[in-house]
């Protein structure tokens, strides 16, 4: 017996906690992606559509997590979608601007054929 124990304390064993229930078998898809990637992709493409991809990206895991799988699968699909717009406007703009440049050339060098020095 210990100094400080008296006889009418029984030494108490170290309990361990209990032992947490198991998840609840209500969910069993996965969370979706948040779909960060393409609000990346959006910021380098077409910045203005990443303002959106980001606020749709960042809403999916508190969505989740508060039980509203069905809005959260949806701007996991918004902010994907706005990814993959801004990655074809890039690609339209990025087509147009060449075709202009070399129309630009084109008649650069017509005209400068056509004029005469002497």
């Amino acid at each position: 017996m210990y100094p400080s124990q008296s006889p009418s304390t029984p030494h108490r064993p170290f309990m361990m906690a209990p032992p947490m229930p198991p998840m609840s078998p209500r969910v069993t898809a996965p969370m979706p992606a948040t779909n960060a990637g393409w609000a990346v992709a959006a910021m380098i493409f077409f910045w203005p559509l990443a303002f959106a991809a980001f606020a749709h990206s960042s809403k999916v895991t508190g969505l989740w997590l508060s039980g509203d799988h069905a809005a959260a699968q949806d701007a996991a699909d918004r902010a994907k979608r706005l990814g993959k717009i801004s990655l074809l406007l890039w690609a339209i703009l990025s087509v147009a601007f060449i075709v202009l440049y070399v129309a630009m050339i084109a008649e650069i060098i017509s005209s400068a054929s056509s004029v005469s020095y002497y």
